[in-house]
């Protein structure tokens, strides 16, 4: 009765006392910091004894959760992934040995745990999976941080936490604007000479212990199962335990309101590699899935080409030496090589190929595609020459009608979390009433319009395209022999031309391209097939073209050195 302030969540007066002393709201049982003031004459004359709380100094602060540090919710995000990963058919050798070493690689580098700890600052204990609290425990007590390990059966590791000491210093100063104990500070702390953890990085992390294993899983089909929802990324946050409480800047740190990009995603395993000092990685040899070789194989069948084209990859891969050992290895740190991106460069070989044998200047392949169609007419021996036009035209349709549907899902898709979630305890009882509102408007809609069929998770799978052989518009098993000549013992295109995309190579530390590509500079036939591996590999076209130069400039190296040499001549 005699505290009439209204409550921070609810702005109800209705309060009652818990068991330490404490005022809480019947509405919303909020329980706030105030306790009731009594008077003792049995203990002194005159003097006002406070109560004290029974409840621990930790559940006080966070609303009955535990505290909890941004580098443990990270860690949280990397087992779920680890599992998810697991559950499609990696190794499982990969969460307990392969990624969980990486991680607490990291975290001895980033000097958050596995470090010494610095003079004279205390170490507090870390666990995000404690069931209860000792009130009699000492604050000095050494530190256990709980769940470094990725797997749940080794139990808890002993540390020493400078980077958990120096929070806990704070930790009364961030409560209000974080679940987490460190939120602010870990956005407001300049950390890039030590690569700070940021949710990209954790499919990152999943990247590099998938190459370490060469497990058969590229980098476009890593990121295109967690856009498909088989890996957890987007609003992983609901997978948190109860007593860790997300709010305020945590949201900045956890939630995620994009898709992953291919060149983020790479570009920070590359980083994280070096910054571990990681040994060189396990030798990509031919007999491995990221070979070119083997890699071309899967690209030809998803693109509906044929089978012999793989005879022509095979080639220029041997004739350029990307597929040498030294080239295809990932070693962390080597600035002198060029860090391959291995399903990027086999649809670029593809591409070459196809520029090779069929030139794609918009002029070229029709007219073999009609002297293919004449042949078919004519054959009697049963066997199908390959006809681009037909290709073409079979092939844009099925990508047109995927494409619409990868763009409708994307559009329709909900980035806001169903629970909801608010950035200062201030403005939770608003964000409260709001979603309640909204929930209340969804189902009164919902009556109206009838039920609404929310779109399946498609199946896993490698192949976004199918074609069966049985199938008129399946081209694995058609001939090449319409457009090949044999010259010495060995098939060679008819086409005696070849254009190339740019003469001259940017660079690529400075302008991030190796070559520029715009549409309009190109011919349709080259931009469909780039169009076709873009919407496969879920990248953009100019990445892909940048490929198709590399090679190009490998393939032709000594014709463009005497061009520019001539050229170079002529000027002086």
């Amino acid at each position: 009765r005699d505290f009439n302030e209204r409550c921070a969540q609810c702005s109800e007066v209705n309060w009652g006392l818990t068991d330490g002393g404490r005022y809480y709201c019947r509405s919303c049982h909020n329980v706030t910091e105030r306790t009731r003031e009594v008077v003792n004459t049995d203990f002194m004359t005159n003097s006002r004894v406070q109560t004290i709380s029974k409840h621990s100094r930790k559940q006080e602060k966070t609303g009955g959760g535990c505290e909890w540090y941004v580098c443990e919710g990270f860690q949280l995000v990397l087992k779920k992934q680890a599992e998810a990963l697991e559950a499609l058919g990696v190794c499982p050798q990969m969460k307990d040995e392969i990624l969980c070493n990486f991680w607490r690689c990291y975290l001895q580098k980033s000097k958050q745990a596995y470090c010494n700890r610095p003079a004279g600052e205390t170490v507090k204990a870390l666990s995000v999976c404690e069931s209860s609290t000792d009130v009699d425990s000492e604050p000095d007590r050494p530190s256990i941080l709980h769940l470094l390990s990725l797997s749940e059966s080794e139990g808890d590791l002993q540390t020493d936490c400078s980077f958990a000491s120096s929070m806990s210093k704070v930790s009364e100063n961030t409560s209000v604007y974080s679940g987490s104990v460190d939120g602010s500070l870990y956005l407001m702390k300049n950390q890039k000479e030590k690569l700070r953890m940021t949710m990209p990085m954790t499919l990152s992390f999943c990247y590099m212990a998938l190459l370490w294993l060469r497990e058969p899983m590229t980098l476009s089909e890593l990121l295109r199962f967690v856009v498909e929802g088989h890996i957890p990324y987007l609003n992983v946050f609901r997978l948190f335990p109860e007593k860790m409480k997300l709010c305020g800047l945590d949201l900045k740190i956890f939630c995620v309101e994009s898709w992953p990009v291919y060149e983020e995603v790479h570009n920070k395993m590359v980083e994280l590699a070096a910054f571990l000092d990681l040994p060189r990685f396990p030798d990509i040899t031919d007999n491995c899935f990221l070979h070119p070789d083997m890699l071309c194989i899967k690209y030809l069948m998803e693109a509906n080409l044929p089978d012999e084209l793989h005879n022509w990859t095979c080639r220029v891969v041997k004739k350029i030496g990307i597929g040498e050992v030294d080239f295809l290895t990932l070693v962390p740190g080597n600035k002198s090589t060029r860090k391959v991106k291995y399903d990027i460069l086999a649809a670029a070989v593809i591409i070459v190929v196809l520029k090779l044998l069929f030139l794609l200047d918009d002029n070229y392949e029709w007219l073999l595609s009609d002297l293919a169609e004449e042949r078919n007419k004519n054959n009697k021996e049963g066997g199908q020459y390959f006809e681009f036009k037909k290709w073409y035209e079979v092939v844009k349709h099925s990508l047109d009608v995927e494409q619409k549907k990868l763009d409708e899902e994307r559009a329709k898709y909900v980035w806001r979390c169903e629970k909801p979630l608010f950035y200062s305890v201030k403005n939770k009882s608003k964000v409260l009433k709001r979603r309640q509102m909204v929930v209340n408007l969804q189902n009164q809609f919902g009556k109206l319009s009838g039920p609404v069929q929310r779109a399946e998770k498609p199946n896993p799978s490698s192949f976004q395209l199918s074609w069966s052989e049985e199938n008129t518009d399946c081209f694995h098993g058609h001939s090449l022999k319409g457009i090949l000549q044999e010259k010495r013992g060995l098939l060679t295109a008819m086409n005696p031309d070849y254009w190339l995309c740019t003469v001259k190579l940017c660079n690529e530390r400075l302008c991030g391209h190796l070559a520029h590509y715009r549409e309009v500079d190109f011919p349709q036939s080259y931009h469909f097939v780039l169009r076709l591996f873009s919407f496969l590999l879920r990248i953009q076209p100019s990445y892909i073209h940048d490929e198709v130069c590399m090679i190009e400039h490998k393939l032709f190296n000594k014709k463009l050195y005497k061009k520019l040499k001539y050229n170079t001549v002529l000027r002086k």
